[in-house]
C-alpha cells in the first residue's frame, strides 16, 4: 500500500503599508541641520517587515507601492530580489517616491522627515484591489501609518474587518509616529479601535502605555488583552521583550553596539510573522520565536539601515 501524503498549503501573509527610501545620515547628529551627507537605504516599516519575514522563509505579499521613477523601480527590484510578493504592489506614474531624511542621535534614536506623495498615491492605486488580496491571503499585518489619510484608513479598516469576518488572523503594529499627525490623540484613538479581535499586537513600551493608559508595563499588557487582543508582545529595548496572552514569556535583552535603532521593531515583527506563518499561526510560535526575534532586532541596531 502506498503511503498517503498530505499537502499543506503555504500560508500567505498580506502586509499593508508603505515603501520608501531612507536617506540616512550615517553619523550621530543632534539635528537635521548638522547632517552633511545622506546614504540611501531601503525603507518603509511594512516593507521592512516583509523583507525580514521573507528572509526567514515566509510567503509574504506587500500591498502598497511607490512612484514610477528611478527610486520606485529601485525599491521594487529590491523587494523582488528578497522574494516579497508584488501582486498588489503598484508603481504610480507621476507620483514621486517618498523619501525619508533620517538622522540619528548619539543614543541611536532616529528622527524622520518625510517628503513625497508616493505613499498616498500608491495606496490609492492598490485600494480597489485590496478585496482580492484579502481573499487570496491567510493573514493580515497592518500599522497605524495607513490610518492617517481618510481613504487609506477606510481601506485598512475594511481589510481588517474582512479578515476578522472570515476568521483569519490580524497582526497590528501601531508604530506610532505622532509627529505625522495634526492631532496625536487621534492616532492613539484610531489604534485603540483596531485592538478588538487582533491575533497579535506588537508594540513598544511607550505605545503599550499610550494604548492602555497604564504606566506599568504588566498592567498595560493586561489592559490590552482585556481590550480584545489575543496575544501582546511588548518590546522593551535593551531589556528584551515580553509576551502575554495565550502563552506567556519573558526574553532578556541581547547586548548590542548600537548604531541606530531604525527598523529594529520591524525586524522583530518580521521574524515573528515568519515563525507564525510556518506554524499556520499557532500561538505558541510567538513564544518559541521571541528570543530569535529579540536577537535579530539587536543585530539590526548595529548597522545603518533597517535591512
Amino acid at each position: 500500500m502506498r503511503a498517503a501524503t498530505i499537502a499543506f498549503r503555504v500560508v500567505r501573509v498580506l502586509c499593508l503599508g508603505e515603501t520608501l527610501v531612507d536617506l540616512i545620515c550615517e553619523r550621530p547628529v543632534d539635528r537635521l541641520a548638522d547632517a552633511d551627507a545622506f546614504a540611501p537605504h531601503f525603507g518603509g516599516a511594512m516593507a521592512n517587515v516583509c523583507v525580514v519575514a521573507a528572509r526567514y522563509g515566509a510567503a509574504v505579499e506587500l500591498a502598497g507601492g511607490a512612484g514610477d521613477d528611478g527610486w520606485g523601480r529601485w525599491l521594487q527590484e529590491r523587494l523582488a530580489g528578497e522574494g516579497v510578493g508584488l501582486e498588489w504592489f503598484a508603481l504610480v506614474e507621476g507620483a514621486p517616491t517618498a523619501l525619508a531624511f533620517v538622522t540619528v542621535d548619539a543614543g541611536g534614536e532616529p528622527d524622520y522627515l518625510i517628503y513625497g506623495a508616493g505613499i498616498h498615491a500608491a495606496m490609492a492605486a492598490v485600494a480597489p484591489r485590496l478585496h482580492e488580496a484579502v481573499a487570496a491571503c491567510d493573514a493580515l499585518v497592518i500599522a497605524s501609518n495607513t490610518l492617517l489619510d481618510p481613504d487609506e484608513r477606510r481601506a485598512t479598516l475594511d481589510a481588517r474587518a474582512s479578515m476578522l469576518e472570515h476568521g483569519k488572523p490580524v497582526v497590528f503594529d501601531p508604530n506610532l509616529r505622532l509627529h505625522r499627525w495634526e492631532n496625536p490623540g487621534r492616532a492613539v484613538t484610531l489604534s485603540r479601535e483596531c485592538l478588538p479581535g487582533l491575533f497579535l499586537l506588537k508594540c513598544n513600551r511607550h505605545e503599550a502605555q499610550l494604548l492602555s493608559g497604564e504606566q506599568d508595563v504588566e498592567r498595560a499588557a493586561e489592559a490590552l488583552l482585556a481590550a480584545g487582543v489575543a496575544n501582546v508582545v511588548v518590546s522593551l529595548g535593551a531589556d528584551g521583550a515580553m509576551l502575554r496572552g495565550a502563552v506567556r514569556a519573558n526574553v532578556p535583552g541581547v547586548p548590542a553596539q548600537v548604531v541606530s535603532a531604525t527598523g529594529a521593531g520591524d525586524t522583530m515583527l518580521g521574524v515573528l510573522v515568519a515563525r507564525l506563518a510556518e506554524t499556520r499561526f499557532y500561538p505558541a510560535a510567538i513564544a518559541a520565536g521571541l528570543a530569535e526575534a529579540v536577537s535579530a532586532a539587536a543585530r539590526t541596531t548595529e548597522r545603518w539601515g533597517a535591512t
